[in-house]
């Protein structure tokens, strides 16, 4: 007698669909409490820039997984189109301006008068922003003209040098001697002017692309 195979996919009526959308709400709510945690004097304290670190690593780690259980199950919504990214951009814009912001600033140092312990400056928290604000502002452009504007592998990498360097960051804070002249402050200075190349470097073909795209567009006669 035939059996067939039992599929070990649930039915797709019983799969929460709701979930991934739940899932960007919680990233929001972690995102929250993560910038609050790095406003709370986080260097007087290891433990809190612990715990920030967690947050933003479970935070990351809903991001990898809402978009993944949407596309498997067949829940994307436009809510979820619109929300999932404005919620990675709070999380990773939220980081990089709280590690330029003054909690991480060390002043009256006998060898320099004020540095970021972070090595995250204010200048490159602003380049960071702006090349969000650039590349969100040409995808807009070009996908309500009906082009595509999708993601790209150097985008993605970014995301995840992003990911990768903010928890890094707070660790070495955490767990090392991050004083001047120690290996870790060394690490963390490369930690932050590398993720700002790549940050910087990844936009250059979203710029590219929507140039040609309108190099490549037959340009419409006035009206009269």
């Amino acid at each position: 007698m035939y059996h067939r195979p039992m599929d070990a996919r649930a039915p797709s009526s019983n799969r929460p669909k709701w979930l991934p959308n739940a899932l960007v709400w919680v990233r929001l709510a972690l995102a929250a409490l993560f910038v609050a945690m790095l406003s709370l004097d986080p260097l007087a304290d290891p433990a809190r820039l612990l715990i920030a670190a967690a947050i933003f690593i479970l935070a990351a780690l809903t991001d990898m997984l809402d978009g993944r259980l949407a596309r498997a199950w067949d829940a994307v919504t436009r809510f979820g189109r619109v929300m999932d990214p404005f919620a990675d951009k709070i999380l990773v814009l939220g980081a990089f301006i709280c590690l330029a912001g003054p909690a991480f600033a060390v002043h009256n140092h006998p060898e320099l008068p004020r540095y970021q312990a972070s090595g995250v400056y204010p200048w490159m928290a602003i380049l960071i922003l702006g090349r969000e604000l650039l590349v969100t502002s040409l995808r807009g452009l070009v996908e309500g003209e009906g082009g595509d504007f999708s993601a790209i592998p150097i985008g993605k990498a970014k995301m995840v040098a992003q990911s990768v360097a903010i928890p890094l960051i707070l660790l070495l804070l955490a767990l090392a001697d991050w004083d001047l002249h120690q290996p870790a402050r060394w690490a963390i200075d490369l930690t932050a002017w590398a993720t700002l190349l790549i940050t910087l470097a990844s936009g250059i073909p979203y710029v590219q692309r929507a140039f040609a795209r309108k190099q490549g567009k037959p340009q419409e006669s006035p009206s009269r």
